[in-house]
């Protein structure tokens, strides 16, 4: 797996962010002893990222296409305002387990709403606006999840998809899956819907504002 951003570098930019709660540590821990695919949960940079994003868009209503653990949805739900809500999408229960704990032991967890099952029938009964919607789940269904989730965004809102640079395979796609990435990518830079950024932030965001 090729590391687009050096391991003391990164280190380097999360002890100069605002350090986390020492719950989110613990849902750290807890998810890389008891998941097969711990790699899965966002980093506490990214996560402080989304976080920060949250606030800057002033967001009252958000969606989440792939909870795992539920590290991202906590950080996000915990910048919402009052009476606000992240709507999240799992299909697994041993993950959705693990969140549920954390969710509760958080002030934050009463604003989350889970939704079961695949996200492309989720989204059939989601109603907008939104205001920011975050897509980390299966790749392929990336560009699914885009076109089904964009029209329910608010002018304005901002979309935030992760790994859309998939370890650097992006830039000679082999399998299915980097091709599915690289489609999104194509497709997103192309699209005048929105005003977008690819950043090299982990294993690639990309940002994209609707006009």
């Amino acid at each position: 797996m090729i590391t687009l951003v050096p391991d003391a570098v990164e280190s380097y930019a999360e002890q100069h962010s605002d350090e986390v709660e020492p719950l989110f540590d613990e849902l750290r821990d807890e998810t890389i002893a008891r998941t097969s695919s711990p790699q899965m949960q966002v980093g506490r940079l990214e996560g402080r990222f989304l976080h920060l994003l949250v606030k800057l868009t002033s967001s009252r209503r958000v969606l989440e296409i792939g909870m795992f653990t539920g590290y991202s949805t906590l950080m996000m739900a915990s910048a919402l305002p009052d009476g606000g809500e992240i709507i999240t999408c799992e299909i697994d229960p041993d993950a959705e387990a693990i969140a549920r704990r954390y969710f509760e032991r958080h002030p934050a967890g009463q604003k989350i709403r889970i939704r079961m099952g695949p996200a492309l029938d989720t989204l059939k009964s989601i109603t907008g606006p939104l205001d920011l919607v975050f897509i980390d789940a299966d790749k392929v269904n990336y560009l699914a999840y885009y076109e089904a989730v964009l029209p329910l965004l608010r002018a304005g809102g901002l979309l935030v998809a992760d790994n859309t640079l998939w370890s650097g395979k992006v830039v000679a796609p082999e399998t299915e899956v980097d091709r599915a990435i690289d489609r999104f990518n194509q497709h997103v830079a192309a699209d005048s819907r929105v005003e977008k950024v690819l950043l090299t932030v982990r294993d690639g965001m990309t940002l994209a504002r609707k006009r």
